[in-house]
């Protein structure tokens, strides 16, 4: 079958969205699919188109073997006026990039944004193929919770739009069972055409690893300095705060909080540290999976945060596979779909959201009890070898779908 993947965001790019595409593309190619991918020009999480790519609007490029047509929108973070322009220049010059796509057997459309699934509904349509709209997120119901959007007309159109997409989806992809089960009995999607395609994970690229002193060394951290490492977006949602409050708490040790990755909260959050006066808090900037993957080899723990919303029942985050592929134990503070996956797999120690007094034990917790925080990291590593495996993840979706892997 030939696939063609339409979404805003794709590496070179990091974040969570381009680590679950590419590998989920992968996995596609593995099992004899054609791929074919329409994104932007590369500008995320910094909002600036990156440098080898600015000065042109349309450039096709090969990505791992799949023809990649990448063209340009207005680059922006944060939220507001901004952030609506980025998503609607997509929303427009992708009709480009799919005038240049061949024909699919299926359009898979990567939501949030939500505006991208009209341009994958109007060209589905005139090519007569199934128009597949994948939710990552429930937009506009996750901004709506966070205060990000006020009750009015706009967030009224959003909630019409959302509606007339889950009709006009051929399939609806859900990421968890908690979307699942919303899609079906509060958005009223049929449930014949609602599909799961949770979150996998890489169990070769994210494995249990030697910590390699000559890594840590030339990277400049202190060998008498143990790393709770928190890698992916530093966005609104998370609530990142939680971590420097625990880390308040925390310094009569000697532990480190090193936080990987980028996002429209992260100069917030670096400027909240200094006024704080932490220095056991770092900042790096986002790096490649491979990167991240051996960074978690020096860590004790890996760290996973979010806000005390209604929307974070749905959440499983996909910061938390990583670190249960690389046999690490997981400190989170959230609640829902992630904290039911840690319990599943007793792959770590669950705190509520904000809660930096649970969340600052919890590291004691670990720094206290090598032989917990071990076991823990092997339930984890066990856990997603079993269940959490992209082979696994796509053959299921691709056995929902009706199509042979």
């Amino acid at each position: 079958m030939r696939f063609l993947i339409l979404t805003q965001y794709f590496p070179p790019e990091t974040g969570a969205p381009q680590v679950r595409l590419a590998a989920m593309i992968r996995e596609l190619l593995r099992v004899g699919h054609t791929v074919e991918v329409v994104t932007a020009l590369p500008n995320y999480p910094h909002g600036e188109i990156f440098s080898d790519y600015r000065g042109r609007f349309y450039r096709r490029e090969e990505w791992e073997g799949v023809r990649v047509h990448r063209v340009w929108m207005y680059a922006a973070t944060g939220a507001g006026l901004k952030r609506l322009l980025n998503y609607f220049s997509f929303m427009i010059t992708a009709f480009w990039g799919l005038r240049k796509a061949q024909k699919p057997d299926y359009l898979f459309v990567e939501s949030p944004p939500l505006f991208l699934g009209m341009t994958g509904y109007w060209v589905a349509k005139r090519w007569k193929v199934p128009f597949i709209f994948n939710v990552a997120d429930l937009w506009p119901d996750s901004v709506k919770e966070l205060g990000l959007i006020r009750d009015g007309l706009a967030l009224r159109l959003a909630e019409k739009l959302e509606a007339w997409l889950y009709r006009k989806a051929n399939y609806v992809t859900a990421l968890n069972q908690s979307l699942y089960q919303i899609l079906i009995n509060d958005k009223q999607v049929p449930a014949d055409k609602v599909l799961k395609l949770p979150n996998g994970v890489d169990t070769q690229m994210f494995q249990p690893l030697p910590a390699e002193a000559a890594f840590r060394a030339s990277l400049s951290l202190p060998e008498d300095k143990p790393v709770i490492l928190y890698a992916g977006t530093h966005g609104y949602a998370h609530g990142m705060e939680v971590i420097l409050e625990a880390a308040q708490l925390l310094t009569d040790t000697n532990v480190l909080f090193l936080c990987v990755g980028g996002g429209s909260e992260k100069n917030r959050i670096q400027q909240l540290t200094e006024q704080k006066g932490l220095t056991n808090v770092l900042f790096w900037s986002p790096h490649p999976p491979e990167f991240i993957a051996r960074l978690y080899s020096l860590a004790v723990a890996g760290i996973v945060t979010f806000r005390n919303f209604p929307g974070v029942e749905c959440i499983r985050p996909a910061k938390l596979l990583p670190i249960m592929a690389c046999g690490k134990p997981v400190l989170l503070s959230s609640a829902g779909e992630g904290a039911r996956l840690v319990a599943d797999a007793n792959a770590g120690i669950v705190v509520a959201p904000g809660d930096s007094n649970g969340l600052a034990e919890a590291v004691r917790r670990l720094l206290n009890d090598s032989d917990e925080a071990e076991q823990l990291g092997q339930n984890g590593r066990t856990y997603a070898e079993k269940h959490l495996k992209w082979s696994i993840v796509v053959a299921d979706w691709l056995q929902q779908l009706g199509v042979n892997s």
